[in-house]
């Protein structure tokens, strides 16, 4: 039985996460199956390192692979990691429209004060 708490368990799944190339592999798969030869162009790394971050989303359970023909067909094993990154969009979306408004507000003209009365 594991006695890590959950705590350490998301930690380490959100690790898995925490890699531009695989971020980008699952966007493509929340689409639909994919072979790797329409993901690596959509990816934009090397062969083999492609394969590594494939592989490194394989162990964690996060996709899951089929055979078709000579091709490696790339699936989402659960809609929830779709959902998931779709709901980090949302929160992402948030965070920056929020540090826009704060941009906006450092931007705008700091002028003299109405009422201040001048001389």
């Amino acid at each position: 039985m594991n006695s890590r708490p959950l705590y350490q368990l998301k930690a380490e799944f959100f690790k898995t996460l925490g890699h531009p190339a695989r971020i980008r592999v699952l966007e493509l798969l929340a689409e639909g199956e994919r072979a790797v030869a329409e993901i690596l162009p959509e990816v934009g790394i090397e062969p083999a390192n492609l394969s590594q971050q494939l592989a490194v989303l394989r162990r964690a359970g996060l996709v899951t692979t089929r055979k078709d023909g000579s091709s490696v067909i790339y699936a989402l094993t659960s809609s929830h990691v779709a959902e998931l990154l779709a709901v980090a969009r949302k929160i992402l979306t948030g965070v920056l429209s929020g540090q826009v408004e704060l941009l906006d507000d450092l931007r705008a003209p700091v002028g003299p004060r109405s009422g201040s009365g001048g001389g």
